[in-house]
Formats: C-alpha cells, structure tokens, sequence
C-alpha cells in the first residue's frame, strides 16, 4: 500500500520539494523505498537546498531509525567533498582486494600511513597511483 499524507495539502505524487519536513517525516516513518528514493534524489540534486533542510529536520523526529539512518546517510553523501569521495572510493578498493589497509598499501608501493591520508580524504592519491589502486583492486578480486 503506497504511503500517504494526512492532514497534508499536498500528495506523495507532487514533488518532493513541496512535501515540507512534515510529508518527508511521514515518508521516512510510513513511506517505502520509492518515497525514500525520491528524496536522496532530491537531496543530490540539491545537498544544501529546502528539500535537504526539511529533511534534517525530519529526521530529528523521525520513528523509524532504520530508514532514518539511510536517508542521513544520503545527506552527507550528497554534501560530501570530492577528496571524501576519493577515499570512498579507495576504501571499496582495500574491501574488494580482501586486503588490510597495510597489505593493501605494500601492494600499491605506499606506506600504511600514507594509504590513511588517502582513505581519510585528507591527501588526495595521484592519477597514477589512483590506476594503481584499482589494478590492483581488480587483480586481487580476479576481475
């Protein structure tokens, strides 16, 4: 059964930027994957927009904690800078490779410490060393 608003003036079918944090709050604790979907998009379409405010507040009274705790997920995502993005990215290549982050760094002929600036996002890993990373990434998954 598809979610909807009480005592809202508008309806889950108008954009999400009409909702206001009360219809994205009923979203989050009655709603589903769809309603929820709609929002992330709305959110990375615009991280610091109205859409992005109403659903911080939203989720400061929100019930569902699961549901919660993906869409704030979302969020900070969505506002996240592209060196976080980077080490995002590394860490998916450290997991993929079945590697500790030390095994990892030796494998791509960097230290440990530096391979920690790289996932933290706080140095950001030459071109080269960025292919480096997912050769070996791949290598080490037999992709």
């Amino acid at each position: 059964m598809a979610v909807q608003f009480r005592n809202l003036e508008v309806t889950p079918r108008d954009p999400v930027d009409r909702w206001g944090p009360e219809g994205i709050l009923t979203a989050i604790d009655r709603g589903g994957l769809a309603e929820w979907r709609r929002i992330s998009c709305a959110v990375a379409a615009d991280p610091h927009g109205p859409v992005a405010g109403d659903l911080e507040e939203a989720l400061e009274l929100a019930e569902d904690a699961g549901a919660a705790r993906v869409l704030q997920l979302a969020l900070e995502r969505a506002r996240a800078s592209e060196a976080e993005r980077v080490g995002w990215r590394l860490r998916e290549y450290v997991w993929r490779a079945n590697m500790t982050q030390a095994e990892f760094a030796r494998a791509v002929g960097t230290s440990p410490s530096r391979m920690s600036t790289y996932l933290s996002g706080s140095v950001t890993p030459s071109a080269v060393m960025l292919e480096r990373m997912r050769r070996v990434a791949e290598e080490a998954n037999g992709s």
